[in-house]
């Protein structure tokens, strides 16, 4: 188990949804940064298809949760995630 695994604020999250992320980084450090917008939104539509969603409390409990055990160069990563993510929701609604 991953150390951020461990935090105690992660204990409510469902163990699917924490499956999925976990999976989700996994699959993230493996990819390279011209790539990480199609693993996005495959991971994206995968989430849909297992009818995974998190809210915005949970999304920003994570945030805070995951970059506090990041280096600085995958802060970024998951900084430019959540520039794509609010773009993509602010073409929706």
């Amino acid at each position: 188990m991953s150390q951020w695994q461990e935090d105690p604020r992660l204990q409510s999250l469902d163990p699917e949804k924490l499956q999925f992320l976990t999976q989700f980084l996994e699959q993230l450090e493996h990819t390279p940064r011209s790539q990480l917008l199609s693993r996005f939104l495959s991971l994206n539509a995968e989430a849909a298809r297992r009818n995974i969603a998190f809210s915005d409390s949970e999304t920003n409990a994570l945030t805070q949760i995951l970059t506090g055990y990041m280096s600085p160069a995958d802060r970024g990563k998951i900084g430019m995630l959540r520039t794509l993510a609010r773009k993509l929701s602010a073409r929706r609604g």
